[in-house]
């Protein structure tokens, strides 16, 4: 199959529909998706509260995590050659790729060289970021996911909805019509039944993978070494059973020290899922030496640039590149919980992939597009445990591209139009008094279901609030009243504690004053 061939295989199973707001719909209006997200963002959402409470001073552990971050983006330059230069003493290739078809072209190159029939996957997101799945499939090299809801989602050809749970939205019944499929055989919808069959069936595509691929969640500077955090195992398999291992990596994946690796494991996991610790963390400092057991014969680690470079010097986005891929901000986000990853309509969903997504494709036109899926609530910058202000970046993109001439002009004219009516407070008492009458027309038990013109987005799946039949500030002058009223006529007896109260006041304050008998 030619590569044009898979790509357009590709894109005929992942049809999606064209903007935000469409693919929103289609969440909206999916109960199942929704209860789904819900469920399983709240838990992971709670479960990462308790462990930051129980591990104690999180505060502290965030700042430190952010200047670890901070301090490593600024300096990326010389901890990235560092990085390589003791990469290759230990024995591993490293490859830099400026854009995300420099990175497929040098992973083809690999997998041709070696005449890999199969690979197998794990820990990547960075390859959902190249489609590299469909790259490989187009030379004719089988492609195996191994964590068990990438390979759940592959099966489904679907894309991840979630960083860190890529199948949330689906259940067991699902997922057993799918490994059914799979198996040739009706699976009973039981946990172990189905976890059961994917392990039988991925220790055979171990064992006969002539290349194991992952991605990383760190590499250290100061040795040349990469980490994998997992809870499966299955990355393990893949970077020790193969005998060619290629890592891919973002080039913002560095951090300088094992030392500050400490601050990320303790981070990461805790953020993520809950966990204290992840179950495992494996460091990999280059291919099997003479006296190993086991390990790849051969190791290359590919550093991605693909538009990360763009953000470094820009006050508003170079923060950006502190991300650690714990997927908090999706957990917290209301926006996320309703609509599901695949809305976001990129790799990366939630918050995070609605500023990432942009700023790496550098797709103006999109910006207000995927920014605008958000409340700017700042849930997610709570969330963050390296601290990433990404309400405010949601603003600034959007900015950006009123500045650059893609704004809605009907927008534009209704925002200088509320401008005008909030800059006198007659002004606006006086349109809210036009709007009290014009919505009588509209009111129906109480709301405004109507669907026209700017309230057809807002009504589709809830009902306005009628505008009060008085303002507040139309009923202080009234409350004002009252009050008034009712200090005049205080009861005498009380009028008298207070004066005597006062008077007493009075004469403790006289006998702290010198002179005074």
């Amino acid at each position: 199959m030619s590569q044009n061939a898979a790509q357009a295989k590709s894109e005929s199973i992942n049809v999606k529909p064209a903007t935000v707001k469409e693919r929103a719909d289609l969440a909206l209006n999916n109960d199942f998706l929704r209860k789904a997200v819900r469920f399983t963002t709240e838990r992971l959402r709670d479960g990462k509260q308790k462990a930051a409470n129980d591990h104690g001073h999180w505060e502290e552990w965030r700042e430190r995590g952010r200047q670890i971050r901070l301090h490593t983006i600024a300096h990326l330059d010389y901890y990235l050659n560092l990085f390589a230069d003791n990469a290759k003493a230990n024995g591993t290739h490293i490859h830099f790729a400026a854009t995300g078809e420099e990175a497929v072209k040098i992973a083809l190159e690999i997998a041709q060289r070696k005449q890999a029939a199969s690979v197998v996957k794990s820990k990547s997101m960075v390859t959902e970021e190249l489609h590299l799945n469909t790259a490989l499939e187009s030379i004719d090299v089988e492609t195996i996911e191994t964590d068990l809801g990438e390979y759940i989602i592959q099966l489904a050809g679907e894309t991840p909805s979630h960083i860190i749970i890529p199948a949330i939205h689906k259940n067991r019944y699902q997922i057993a019509e799918l490994l059914s499929k799979e198996a040739g055989e009706e699976l009973l919808p039981e946990t172990t039944i189905l976890a059961g069959f994917v392990r039988r069936k991925l220790r055979e595509k171990f064992l006969e993978a002539d290349i194991g691929m992952t991605g990383c969640n760190f590499a250290i500077a100061e040795t040349g070494s990469m980490v994998l955090f997992e809870n499966e195992g299955n990355a393990r398999m893949v970077t020790t059973l193969p005998k060619t291992q290629i890592t891919l990596m973002g080039m913002e994946r560095i951090i300088p020290s094992w030392s500050d690796l400490e601050v990320m494991a303790t981070l990461l996991p805790r953020s993520a899922t809950g966990q204290k610790l992840t179950v495992y963390m494996s460091g990999i400092s280059g291919p099997r030496r003479k006296d190993d057991g086991d390990g790849p014969e051969e190791q290359h680690i590919i550093i991605l640039d693909n538009g990360r470079s763009e953000q470094l010097g820009d006050p508003e986005f170079q923060e950006l590149l502190n991300c650690i891929r714990c997927g908090a901000c999706l957990n917290a986000c209301p926006v996320y919980r309703h609509i599901g990853g695949h809305a976001y309509g990129g790799t990366y969903s939630g918050p995070i992939g609605a500023v990432l997504t942009p700023a790496l494709n550098k797709n103006v036109d999109q910006w207000d597009d995927i920014a605008g899926a958000s409340s700017l609530c700042g849930a997610c910058y709570e969330a963050c445990p390296v601290k990433i202000p990404l309400h405010d970046m949601l603003i600034y993109l959007r900015r950006r591209k009123v500045e650059r001439g893609y704004g809605d002009k009907a927008e534009g004219l209704g925002m200088k139009g509320f401008g005008a009516i909030m800059a006198k407070s007659q002004r606006f008492s006086s349109v809210m008094k036009v709007g009290r009458i014009g919505q009588k027309l509209l009111v129906r038990d109480g709301g405004i279901p109507s669907k026209l013109g700017p309230l057809k987005g807002w009504n589709n799946y809830r009902i306005a609030p009628k505008l009060a039949d008085e303002s507040f500030r139309e009923s202080w002058k009234e409350l004002q009243e009252e009050l008034d009223q009712n200090s005049r006529e205080m009861d005498p007896s009380i009028q008298k504690r207070m004066e005597d109260l006062l008077a007493k006041r009075k004469a403790e304050e006289l006998k702290g004053e010198p002179g005074y008998d």
